[in-house]
């Protein structure tokens, strides 16, 4: 008798269409749907899991997991996330999934609170480096000398410098685990689901707040095609946001 064994296709709780939730052609934030739908399947917490989006293009990737999901306004995911955690019976596992700019500039208020008490919730930050729903601006963590629709001539010193947040809640004593991921390629994928993976399971054994920023493609906004995006990540994106675990304990 032959054995089947599925070593492909979609995730269990990855319910995507296309045609309902469209993306700009080369847009990795699809990637980051899969990888949530792998890791809760895999840690089994599909019943316990609570999805929290705020406003922008990363606010559709809650909506093809099969799990609950909570849209809340601009830049308040944080706050929204800490009232659920404390909230709800059941222990729920409740994460956020943020923009740069939501995340980290009109949502850094609740965001820096939630690291400083804390609280028992992961953050899981995309950040393509401008603002992508609202025409490709200037946000916190757009590189220097990129050019946006803010910035026609470059970003220069006098409009600040790019954000490196792992870094910063990585100095924070209620963060427990701070890492930085990219989807360019395979084994990147394969990082960054480790990392995501790590930082719910931090949270099921309430070590305290987590934290994962992603690096995705944004072509529309960059005005590059699918592949240069990928490629600009990796010769410039990478070089002022260096892959990695910054935190990692076991104790807050």
């Amino acid at each position: 008798m032959i054995q089947k064994v599925l070593v492909s296709g979609n995730p269990r709780l990855w319910n995507r269409n296309v045609g309902r939730y469209p993306y700009c052609p080369g847009c990795q934030h699809p990637l980051m749907e899969r990888l949530l739908a792998e890791a809760i399947d895999e840690l089994g917490i599909e019943d316990r899991a609570i999805g929290v989006t705020g406003v922008g293009c990363h606010a559709r990737l809650c909506m093809p997991l099969d799990i609950d999901v909570v849209q809340v306004i601009h830049g308040r995911a944080a706050d929204a996330a800490t009232g659920i955690k404390h909230a709800l019976d059941g222990e729920p596992i409740v994460f956020t999934i943020q923009g740069d700019g939501d995340c980290a500039s009109i949502g850094s208020e609740g965001f820096l609170g939630a690291c400083h008490r804390c609280e028992r919730i992961s953050i899981f930050m995309l950040n393509n480096t401008n603002y992508g729903t609202t025409g490709g601006q200037m946000g916190p963590t757009t590189l220097m000398g990129q050019k946006t629709t803010s910035t026609p001539e470059g970003r220069t010193p006098s409009h600040g410098y790019p954000l490196h947040v792992p870094e910063l809640v990585a100095t924070m004593r209620g963060v427990c685990y701070a890492a930085r991921g990219a989807l360019t390629t395979p084994a990147q994928y394969q990082q960054t689901r480790k990392f995501i993976k790590k930082a719910l399971q931090k949270q099921m054994d309430d070590l305290g707040m987590t934290f994962v920023e992603v690096l995705v493609a944004c072509p529309a906004n960059w005005r590059m095609k699918p592949v240069d995006s990928l490629k600009w990540i990796q010769e410039e994106v990478i070089k002022e946001f260096p892959l990695g675990e910054i935190k990692d304990v076991d104790k807050t």
